[in-house]
């Protein structure tokens, strides 16, 4: 129930309407002072009077018999609300324990279909570090959109155009074996990848030989498309097995490649649109008077660019899903790159430009420094996340020697941990990634959340399910759970509309938190029968919605730690 919206219905404040009173009704500071408070300094100056008096006449013509607000008072200016909190737990228990995995879940989204463009791994290059925050964030991003009714559709832009390829066919014919690249996958690629760059410093002719090598996979030279489509497939067999671990998916994988025969009619398009203009033998529509360098869509050798497929690739979705939203998961380098082609199909007269989102985040490294794929200086995603499941084995071995299925807890513990380590903080802020941070029991961490979740399955094992509960008098420490377990709706709808899945890890961990202060406080299995039933649904809505969160972020939750 929308508690916030009752009071509102239920308020007289001179000429204000219900939707007004809804915006300005706030959470204050301390729930000792009520649920809800109603600021009135506002309102003194079309209302002519002090707030204080303000607040004591609204009090005063509150409804007294309203069932579900047991107290209004008129505090220095704010009329403070507090809802009957044995309504607030019945209400909130029926809604999770009913609604139960769908807990959260709506409908919002019905009949809207929403692009959203994640991870974008390059062919033949390593899948590193750097790509954790845009699959995870993306991953997150389409899961959530989902549970609220949305249509999305997981589009993974492989990066498998341009001279690279031309680079990596010179490197294997001069370097490579068949058996070794079989063997060693992406590893052996980016060796030769390396190597390449490594020699082409001494001797500048291979630079030449790979533009040319290039140029023979435009022209479908068989060998060389070959050898291209080969690279292509022991890169997506190698990623598939990380985005298996991360519990990523995808509908497309729809590459740069895929639109090569779909940019001349953007070329073509911008010219009888007069967009196109001519700079020093290149062709690229001016943004100058919108505060922004030129988009180039042509270079002076004729060659497309970035840009000029990331233009096709939105006409394409929009003709193709018809795009409510079309959300683009990349870094925050790129702002300018987005800012340029989504004007530059403001300008063509595609007036669905405004609806695509560059979701921006901000970097990740490890606390040892930086990477450099040309140098060969590549932390794996796989050895990151390889590393923390076995620090978590070693974990739980110490802390809990005979645990069943040790190796497979272990899995999740480490998988969830790199996860949670990406998406706790907000996107846009860069990530120094700490196994020792991430892995804290104690902490706010995906691990601490997991362990409540172990612990409240304890307790329901020894207690059982509260199929029917009465509720007397409700405590602080239960109803901040209480409080906290109403919220969880409200905390993915703003989520969606941030685009910030921190906001979930975030509610996890405060509601992690709040029930364990409840489970030290609160006498559970121990307690008289009344409060006993009480406090396993509470126990048993808490995991229910813990369970749905860490879900929505692509992590799983083991039964015992």
């Amino acid at each position: 129930m929308d508690f916030k919206r009752h009071i509102a219905a239920n308020i007289k404040a001179g000429e204000l309407s219900e939707e007004e009173i809804y915006s300005m009704l706030a959470l204050p500071p301390n729930t000792e002072m009520g649920d809800f408070a109603l600021p009135c300094f506002k309102l003194a100056k079309t209302m002519r009077k002090a707030p204080a008096l303000i607040a004591e006449d609204i009090k005063s013509a509150y409804p007294a018999d309203d069932p579900l607000v047991s107290e209004v008072s008129a505090v220095n200016g704010y009329v403070n609300f507090k809802i009957d909190r044995a309504f607030w737990a019945k209400e909130t228990l029926g809604r999770v324990l009913t609604e139960r995995e769908k807990y959260g879940a709506s409908d919002e989204g019905k009949g809207k279909t929403v692009c959203i463009d994640y991870s974008s791994v390059n062919i033949a290059k390593p899948f590193h570090i750097g790509h954790l925050s845009t699959t995870v964030l993306g991953s997150a991003l389409y899961k959530l959109h989902k549970f609220l009714g949305y249509t999305p559709v997981g589009i993974n832009h492989l990066g498998d155009y341009g001279t690279q390829f031309g680079k990596l066919i010179s490197a294997y014919k001069r370097w490579g074996k068949k058996e070794d690249i079989e063997k060693g996958g992406l590893r052996a690629l980016n060796a030769l990848y390396v190597r390449f760059h490594e020699e082409a410093e001494k001797d500048d002719s291979l630079n030449d030989e790979a533009r040319a090598f290039f140029k023979k996979i435009e022209d479908k030279d068989e060998e060389s498309v070959a050898l291209f489509e080969w690279f292509k497939e022991l890169t997506l067999k190698d990623v598939g097995k990380i985005y298996d671990l991360l519990n990523v998916h995808f509908d497309s994988w729809a590459g740069e490649s895929f639109y090569n025969d779909k940019m001349q009619p953007v070329i073509d398009e911008l010219n009888e649109k007069g967009l196109l203009v001519e700079s020093e033998g290149a062709k690229i529509v001016d943004l100058e008077k919108y505060g922004m360098p030129p988009c180039i869509i042509l270079r002076s050798d004729g060659a497309s660019l970035y840009a000029t497929r990331d233009i096709a690739a939105a006409i394409y979705r929009k003709n193709t899903y018809d795009f409510y939203k079309c959300l683009y998961v990349v870094a925050y380098q790129q702002n300018l790159h987005f800012k340029q082609f989504f004007k530059v199909l403001e300008l063509m007269g595609k007036e669905w430009a405004k609806d695509l989102v560059h979701v921006a985040f901000g970097m990740v490294s490890l606390e040892d420094g930086s990477m450099s794929t040309r140098k060969g200086r590549v932390v794996y995603l796989e050895d990151v996340i390889q590393k923390c499941i076995e620090k978590a084995l070693a974990i739980i071995t110490e802390k809990n020697p005979s645990l069943e299925n040790k190796e497979e807890i272990a899995k999740t513990v480490g998988v969830g941990a790199v996860i949670f380590g990406a998406l706790y903080n907000n996107k846009i802020k860069d990530i120094t990634f700490s196994y020792d941070k991430v892995l804290n029991f104690e902490g706010e961490t995906s691990c601490y959340v997991q362990y409540t979740c172990a612990r409240a399955n304890s307790v329901l094992a020894k207690g059982g399910t509260a199929k029917d509960f009465a509720i007397g008098q409700v405590l602080p420490q239960e109803f901040e759970l209480v409080k906290q377990l109403s919220e969880f709706p409200a905390t993915l709808k703003d989520a969606l509309e941030k685009y910030e899945p921190c906001f979930i890890a975030r509610y996890a961990v405060d509601l992690a938190q709040k029930y364990n202060k409840f489970y030290f406080d609160c006498k559970i299995l121990n307690a008289e029968e009344k409060e006993r039933n009480f406090r396993l649904a509470l126990t048993e809505a808490t995991l229910i919605t813990l369970k749905n969160a860490l879900s929505l972020l692509g992590i799983g939750v083991p039964e015992k730690m």
